[in-house]
């Protein structure tokens, strides 16, 4: 992450920040907290797209989902393969 930086107050489950805290390492809180705020917005913004993507071809079944899995799956087995026995 990189740019401007704020200082803002923010509340939390005092358990929550000190698990946080105990798992910050060097970076520190705010590195913790930020990493977990961008992880987040990440994950909103891939759900408005799966929104998006449902509204205009129909919901994602399961066997589409495990289709995708299963064709991913083959392709790093295929990369494995390719790259020989260094390429794990």
């Amino acid at each position: 992450m990189s740019g401007p930086t704020g200082k803002y107050s923010i509340t939390m489950p005092r358990d929550v920040a000190e698990a946080a805290r105990a798992r910050s390492g060097p970076s520190g809180l705010s590195a913790y907290v930020a990493a977990a705020v961008a992880r987040q917005i990440e994950r909103d913004n891939l759900n408005d797209l799966i929104a998006v993507a449902e509204a205009e071809h129909g919901p994602i079944t399961e066997e589409a989902i495990q289709a995708r899995r299963d064709q991913l799956q083959r392709a790093r087995e295929q990369q494995r393969h390719a790259g020989g026995a260094d390429a794990v």
